[in-house]
């Protein structure tokens, strides 16, 4: 009888993993098997042999024997990590706390609740292209809204001022695409805050009141801690989220990444994934080999950093 539940069980299962093994797995072990050729060609799947130098040039900076001019480390190690780390460690945790405290003033709103919970959601269903390029204008040098709130005419946020020769600096650049991502990546957290909030047991509360605790150490010490399977969860796919970040970076500064004073950080906003784009359309000439190395060790470091979260998580989640 059991042997037969488990093959009911595995025909149901059969078309998810069916999907899984042709668009997830499949992909993983050939970008891997990819990363080790050298001159592969994505239209017919040729190359000339298996080499280690697509990683060589990526995580060295020169060696001679392979012909590495040590663009491909500048471009990773030097300009997309740092600028993907800095991304990362920047937005996820302000745009965690802040949708927890949204997601709180949200829950306990008893009027207009669905339509303030709409408004907020609709940022989520909306072209990420098309909210860069609003937010393009917004830090625009000549009529943009910062500009005009900081009382600041000119100042080359995101682009060169053209008529005075100002350069963009850097950490200004930072500034306007952190922005932005904290400001698109809100609703989703908002709502997954929200459907925990919904499922607290009043008693809790109400336990809270007798014990004359107030509404920030209610918060601190009974909603928090009753939400932190939700946080855990927010946080391990933001982190990823995070380190794949390449929309943004196009809506903003467009198909160069920016161009900035190299004097005040890296000279592009680039990220890894932007890299791995880039590097995909120069087919045949080992673009694909290098772009699948990148991707290889971008998924390492996404993986160290979400068996650290699991690891760290075990004493603090509360389920």
């Amino acid at each position: 009888m059991e042997s037969k539940n488990n093959w009911k069980a595995w025909l149901y299962l059969a078309p998810a993993l069916i999907l899984l093994s042709v668009f997830t797995f499949f992909p993983i072990i050939n970008t891997v098997i990819v990363s080790f050729t050298k001159d592969y060609d994505v239209i017919d799947a040729s190359f000339s042999g298996f080499t280690f130098d697509n990683y060589i040039d990526i995580l060295t900076p020169i060696n001679n024997a392979n012909g590495n001019d040590g663009t491909a480390f500048e471009s990773v190690m030097l300009i997309g990590l740092p600028n993907t780390l800095l991304l990362t460690f920047i937005t996820v945790p302000i745009s965690i706390i802040l949708s927890l405290i949204i997601a709180i003033c949200l829950n306990s709103i008893k009027f207009f609740k669905k339509i303030f919970q709409t408004i907020f959601f609709m940022p989520y269903v909306t072209n990420a292209i098309a909210i860069g390029m609003v937010f393009s204008v917004i830090f625009d040098t000549k009529y943009g809204l910062m500009n005009f709130l900081f009382g600041t005419p000119g100042f080359p946020w995101i682009y060169q001022n053209l008529t005075t020769g100002a350069t963009v600096n850097y950490w200004s650049a930072l500034f306007a695409i952190c922005f932005y991502i904290i400001w698109h990546s809100l609703p989703y957290k908002i709502l997954i805050f929200l459907g925990g909030l919904q499922n607290i047991d009043a008693q809790y509360y109400d336990a809270a009141k007798i014990d004359g605790a107030g509404r920030f150490k209610t918060a601190l010490r009974v909603t928090v801690p009753l939400l932190s399977p939700q946080i855990l969860y927010i946080m391990i796919t933001s982190f990823i989220g995070a380190f794949k970040e390449y929309n943004s970076v196009i809506g903003l500064f467009g198909a160069s990444g920016g161009s900035f004073d190299k004097t005040t950080g890296p000279r592009t906003m680039q990220t890894i994934v932007f890299y791995i784009y880039e590097k995909m359309g120069e087919n045949g000439a080992g673009g694909a080999g290098l772009a699948s190395a990148a991707a290889v060790v971008l998924f390492i470091i996404i993986m160290a950093f979400t068996i650290v979260q699991r690891k760290v998580s075990k004493s603090r989640v509360h389920y």
